[in-house]
């Protein structure tokens, strides 16, 4: 009898520990893909508790966060035969877990690949100064072509940035040299421009000034009371002869008698 309790005893003490070792707790953010004997059962379980038979079934947990995957630098030759180093960020989440599980063996390690070659593809498609200035683009290129490809596998990619583009010492040289002559070339241009305005306004005085004798007289005393204001000066200014002849000929007439009349 004793030996018969112990064995009962023993039995219900595996069947608890067989029991409690079938409950599973998932979280919220994650998702367990359960497979019996082998076959994926219907359905992703979770989020909550729920029981598996032990040695029957066996469940592997799949986290449905975004996950972020930094891309190493990457030695990239443009389109313009220029050697560079370019990394990136990719932002991805698994939409799918079953396919995720099912269908590739590590979806991470995948993904990563995947990043890698099709980021040397496209950079191999674009020139330098594409690269720079049309980075917004290149990046949706990116992601397009990423998502498409791990799109069987249950993975939803939503933004591709490349982060940092590392350019040669010889290329920066000559790159800081051509924007130096950009500016030159823009500053003389700019020049130009403001002394054909001059120019142009300058004419349209001097027809005006034509036009009405009376504006040069006047301009001339605007630039006396101008200099004027240097007291500490000689001031050499010369006077139009047009603002003499009044006084000419009226010292003319006073200067002249009446003849006696005959």
């Amino acid at each position: 009898m004793e030996i018969l309790a112990v064995c009962c005893g023993s039995a219900l003490v595996a069947g608890l520990l067989y029991l409690i070792s079938g409950f599973r707790i998932v979280n919220e953010y994650e998702r367990g893909v359960v497979f019996r004997l082998g076959r994926v059962t219907k359905g992703a379980r979770g989020p909550g508790w729920f029981f598996i038979l032990p040695g029957l079934e066996r469940m592997l947990v799949v986290d449905l966060r975004v996950i972020t995957l930094d891309v190493p630098a990457q030695e990239c030759i443009s389109r313009d035969n220029v050697t560079i180093r370019v990394n990136a960020v990719v932002y991805y989440r698994v939409l799918d877990p079953i396919k995720a599980v099912v269908t590739i063996k590590n979806f991470n390690v995948a993904t990563l690949q995947i990043a890698q070659t099709t980021l040397r593809s496209i950079i191999g498609q674009h020139e330098l100064d594409q690269l720079l200035s049309q980075r917004e683009r290149i990046n949706e290129e990116l992601q397009k072509v990423i998502d498409e490809q791990t799109e069987p596998w249950g993975i939803k990619v939503s933004v591709v940035e490349i982060k940092d583009v590392e350019l040669p010492q010889s290329m920066q040289r000559v790159m800081a040299r051509q924007a130096e002559a950009d500016r030159e070339r823009r500053a003389k241009i700019i020049h130009a421009e403001g002394e054909l305005q001059a120019a142009i306004q300058l004419r349209q005085a001097a027809e005006q000034m034509a036009n009405e004798p009376i504006a040069l007289q006047l301009r001339y005393l605007q630039t006396l009371t101008e200099i004027a204001v240097e007291k500490n000066s000689t001031i050499l200014f010369p006077i139009p002869i047009d603002i003499l002849e009044a006084f000419m000929e009226r010292g003319g007439s006073k200067g002249r008698t009446t003849p006696p009349p005959d």
